[in-house]
């Protein structure tokens, strides 16, 4: 049973991995910024380990579930500890969700303002792997959801970033990814990049022979600037700049000398073949992006359309 946590919490799931440690420490800082509750979550698949156990020794599935339990919660308690004292008057609370990995981040995304999550992990205990569990966590969540990737510099500090990009198709449902852009534009004080990127529809249809005119391009910045207005309104204090690329956006992602702070996209409410299209699109910027990449639902498309 998927355990209850605060509504409106960053939910953060961890495992032992590297990537997951850097998950954690990005979402206790987001849920500081935003004075919201810290849930951080251990997920481990009872049918899982108790069909391994079995095969490996015969009726050994129930003192091995119970030492995973105690162990995940023994690790959980350490970390909660420690994120307390990190961060004073934050409320960070630790659950063991007894559940399949990809299913119980979704069934808690119901709740959840944000989902954090390490790009890839191993474990006994809940597998965060980029290519299964991020991937189909982003396609089914109700809730925006961070994809925490490795810096492409280690090195490199907040501030040697290039900012946010947010990437922009300027039709109405994108509204909500532009809004999530400038809010976290505005609580982490980094420039914003809006990005059209007017191949990439195009290109899924016409192929890479494709070239886009000057009317395109046209065409792109005005629904862009639209697009921006009323966010750019509400956060005054955001520099932004609005940009129409001829390229992918995963390709903009990705392929920068200062890189991103962040990287946000949108993922469409739409049919089997727009289903498929846009996670591809998403899955290329998960695996170009060399920073924090989130993943917002957009609105959905009223009866009628797409």
């Amino acid at each position: 049973m998927t355990p209850t946590v605060p509504a409106g919490s960053v939910v953060i799931a961890h495992d032992a991995s590297g990537n997951s440690a850097e998950a954690l420490a990005w979402g206790l800082e987001q849920a500081a910024l935003e004075r919201r509750p810290a849930a951080v979550v251990r997920l481990l698949n009872v049918t899982e380990v108790q069909s391994a156990a079995w095969i490996a020794s015969s009726g050994a599935g129930l003192q091995v579930l119970h030492d995973l339990r105690r162990q995940a919660v023994a690790d959980l308690d350490a970390l909660v500890a420690l994120a307390r004292r990190q961060h004073p008057g934050l409320q960070v609370d630790g659950h063991v969700v007894e559940r399949e990995t990809r299913q119980g981040l979704v069934e808690l995304s119901a709740s959840a303002h944000l989902v954090v999550l390490g790009s890839h992990g191993w474990g006994p205990v809940g597998s965060l792997l980029l290519g299964s569990v991020a991937a189909a966590v982003t396609r089914r969540a109700d809730c925006p959801v961070v994809v925490v990737r490795p810096p492409a510099d280690a090195r490199l500090s907040t501030e040697d970033g290039a900012g946010i990009l947010v990437g922009v198709d300027g039709a109405p449902e994108s509204l909500p990814v532009v809004e999530h852009a400038f809010a976290l534009a505005s609580l982490r004080g980094r420039p914003l990049t809006a990005v059209h990127c007017v191949r990439d529809l195009v290109a899924a249809y016409a192929g890479s022979s494709w070239v886009p005119g000057v009317q395109d391009a046209e065409d792109g910045r005005s629904a862009l600037l639209d697009t921006l207005a009323g966010a750019a309104e509400k956060h005054p204090d955001v520099a932004f700049t609005a940009q129409v690329e001829h390229g992918l956006v995963a390709q903009v992602a990705g392929n920068r000398a200062r890189p991103w702070d962040l990287v946000v996209v949108g993922r469409r409410h739409h049919g089997a073949w727009h289903r498929l299209l846009v996670s591809t699109t998403t899955t290329a910027v998960l695996e170009h992006a060399r920073c924090p990449v989130v993943v917002v639902p957009e609105a959905r498309v009223p009866a009628g359309r797409g």
